[in-house]
């Protein structure tokens, strides 16, 4: 980490001011180095300002168990990253979506429909150019394959998602491997790989399968002599092997990485120095620390999502309730209005039934009053006894009228009863309505911890642990937990990859593969890309011996 920083602080000052000379101080688990450069005497361009990068020049066997820190582990992360979208390590296509995935579950967190709507990847680069021109997929077609995935990665913290990405990093072909061109005795032209597990010898046309592996526990000697180089096997009974460069620059820059790789590979193979032991042992502690936050932090939201539905519900009971009290109040002014109403008409029936009683009773009267007056003539007995005669008929009327309006007048009382008996009903269901218990606000109480988790104090800059042997057993048991699951991930990875591999076939153009994907579809095709350390024990199972004879008649 140190020597990443002083190297761009370095890298910026030698923008600003030109020098010709900059300090690089590197800190590795054995040493800590400090060396000047001459910048003349490198191989950079004149042209201002000159860019540096600097990169891991060792790559690890397994980057889970190797890299310790967690900014190691995201400067290599980035590194790798970088090397695959630049194409300097071939990645399927399958693969390249499931990693784009892994890199925006790292850069974004995880996945929110409201946050991330369509198009936030818009401007992200995360497939090679190689990919991208082999399908007829638009950006948006690529964009939902990737967040299918990413949807997928919820919870994983930054660290969790980079070290995902570089779980399958670490098995593509081309990881970690260094090409140099070189000849055999017989002038042929052949590939030299050098990477973390040994060397291995390559078709120019071919830099995925080996044809040849060497691992480094089978060599004991490695050195040359101007542009030869010499690598001593194990077994003595056994020939040198040999081969020529094109330079004495690549030779030195083979020697070391040979050196530096094999030095590596013996050292994985060996006990833990105590200094690394207590690294890793802080760094055990530290994840901990970092899970038992994470743990709390989730916790905490969900305890805050469950106080956010609890508002959400009372809001909505809330809501109804004052729904409820306006229908109410319709319903008892509704009431009143049709008891006013009945009540005007019950009295404006009344009053009818008064006047038709008041006519009847003059009617009866007048008929009375004919009755007596004596009628002298025939003619006027018999128009006496027709207006009898008629004014009993209407007298008949009068009286079934006036009984209909009587029975109507009761009716209209009997409604107005009714009416004013709803309305009593109304007035008494909004009382009861505005009178109910409010519910207190909510407060939610964070939950205090389990007993069973250590605790950790804060106190200014300075943290404190308290872990218990419990606790790291239990740590050791959640690890051992941990790879069976990945074990058992895998397998419905590769079944995921398969599933997407043959959705995007059909949109392949045939005309735009490069020959490494037709390489990689031949060995898919052939069953030799399931794992990369494979296919390497798979060669390395001939004898030294018979390896050493092949590359010489190659």
């Amino acid at each position: 980490m140190a020597g990443a920083i002083a190297s761009r602080m370095s890298f910026s000052s030698l923008k600003r001011k030109q020098p010709k000379t900059f300090t690089v101080r590197i800190v590795t688990m054995d040493a800590e180095m400090e060396f000047n450069c001459e910048v003349l005497d490198h191989d950079v361009s004149k042209e201002e300002p000159v860019t540096f990068h600097f990169l891991a020049k060792f790559y690890p066997e397994n980057a889970e168990e190797e890299l310790v820190q967690e900014i190691t582990q995201h400067l290599f992360f980035l590194q790798v990253k970088k090397q695959i979208l630049d194409e300097k390590i071939y990645c399927p296509p399958e693969a390249s979506v499931l990693l784009a995935s892994y890199a925006v579950q790292a850069k974004y967190g995880d996945y929110d429909p409201s946050v991330h709507k369509r198009g936030f990847l818009a401007q992200e680069e995360l497939l090679p150019k190689r990919v991208i021109n082999l399908y007829q997929m638009t950006p948006e077609m690529w964009e939902e394959r990737i967040t299918a995935w990413y949807a997928e990665h919820r919870g994983r913290a930054r660290d969790e998602a980079e070290m995902e990405y570089l779980k399958i990093a670490q098995d593509l072909e081309m990881y970690g491997v260094n090409y140099f061109a070189i000849r055999n005795k017989k002038g042929t032209e052949l590939l030299l790989g050098v990477d973390a597990l040994g060397l291995h010898i390559y078709d120019p046309e071919n830099r995925l399968t080996p044809k040849i592996s060497f691992p480094w526990n089978e060599i004991r000697n490695i050195s040359y002599s101007d542009k030869e180089f010499t690598i001593k096997p194990l077994d003595k009974k056994i020939d040198v092997f040999k081969f020529n460069s094109s330079k004495l620059r690549v030779n030195k820059l083979i020697l070391q990485l040979c050196i530096g790789n094999h030095d590596l590979f013996m050292r994985r193979r060996k006990a833990d120095s105590l200094e690394v032991q207590q690294m890793k042992a802080q760094a055990r502690e530290e994840k901990a620390r970092k899970q038992m936050e994470r743990q709390r932090l989730a916790r905490e939201k969900q305890m805050r999502e469950e106080a956010e539905r609890t508002r959400d519900e009372l809001e909505r009971r809330l809501l109804q309730m004052k729904e409820e009290a306006t229908m109410a109040n319709e319903a008892l002014m509704r009431s009143e209005e049709t008891a006013d109403l009945l009540a005007e008409k019950a009295q404006i029936t009344e009053e009818e039934a008064k006047l038709l009683a008041q006519k009847a009773a003059e009617a009866e009267q007048e008929m009375q009053r004919i009755k007596a007056t004596a009628i002298r003539t025939e003619e006027e007995k018999r128009l006496m006894e027709q207006k009898v005669l008629e004014a009993e008929v209407l007298a008949l009327k009068m009286a079934e009228e006036s009984e209909r309006r009587a029975k109507e007048a009761d009716q209209l009382k009997q409604d107005l009863q009714e009416a004013r008996e709803a309305e009593r009903r109304a007035k008494q269901k909004l009382l009861e309505i505005t009178t109910k218990p409010t519910y207190p606000p909510m407060n939610p109480i964070p939950a205090p911890l389990p007993p069973d988790i250590p605790s950790f104090n804060l106190i200014g800059d300075s943290l404190s642990f308290d872990f218990k042997d419990t606790d790291m057993k239990r740590l050791s048991m959640e690890i051992e937990k941990e790879k069976v699951e990945y074990m058992e991930k895998s397998k419905h990875l590769q079944e995921q990859l398969n599933e997407l591999k043959t959705e995007i076939e059909a949109l392949k153009l045939k005309e735009r593969e490069t020959a490494l994907d037709i390489l990689h579809n031949e060995n898919s095709d052939r069953g030799g890309t399931s794992s990369k350390h494979n296919t390497i024990k798979k060669l390395t199972l001939q004898s030294a011996k018979s390896r050493v004879a092949f590359f010489e008649e190659l």
